[in-house]
């Protein structure tokens, strides 16, 4: 059964994004992305919840294609509409994230969002969190999580400091 993995980007208030679904103060490249890109390539499947999948349309991403090719990719959603040949599954609820565990081969890339991620830590079906800390004060926007998960015992087993402010801070739940 392979673990999933939250791996997301932080502000240092708890946002993942800003109003309007913006990134931009969010690092673009350097170190932090470049382990971030070394961290995708061994993930064999991502999960995301409808907002996530639909943001991706405002960079190009069709209606129904893989935003990640090299990787098995759920869309989490009861009301998306794609067409019938796309290249994502769909699934309405999360009954069936166990069966996805059970079949992956490597771990499960949990990219968001903060909706998604909530349900599931209520469920207990994050196994790890990864953050990328960015030294930024958003003030509002998507939170890390939903309001209303609770807060479980995480054990940090990793921590790199890029300098400057900007953190990588693994848990395990």
């Amino acid at each position: 059964m392979q673990p999933i993995i939250y791996d997301v980007a932080v502000s240092a208030d708890g946002f993942i994004c800003g109003a309007n679904a913006d990134i931009s103060r969010f690092p673009h490249d350097g170190p932090v992305v470049d382990d971030y890109r070394a961290r995708l390539a061994s993930y064999g499947t991502a999960l995301m919840g409808r907002e996530t999948y639909v943001f991706g349309y405002a960079y190009g991403l069709p209606p129904g294609a893989n935003p990640y090719p090299h990787m098995r990719a759920v869309v989490v959603s009861k009301s998306i509409d794609l067409p019938k040949d796309a290249a994502v599954e769909v699934l309405s609820d999360l009954t069936e994230i166990q069966k996805i565990k059970a079949e992956a081969v490597k771990p499960i890339y949990l990219c968001g969002g903060g909706r998604l991620a909530g349900s599931m830590l209520r469920k207990g079906l994050v196994d790890q969190v990864v953050l990328k800390r960015a030294p930024i004060l958003l003030g509002k926007g998507v939170p890390l999580w939903e309001q209303g998960a609770p807060i479980n015992r995480a054990t940090l087993f990793d921590h790199h400091d890029y300098g400057g402010g900007l953190t990588l801070q693994r848990y395990q739940l």
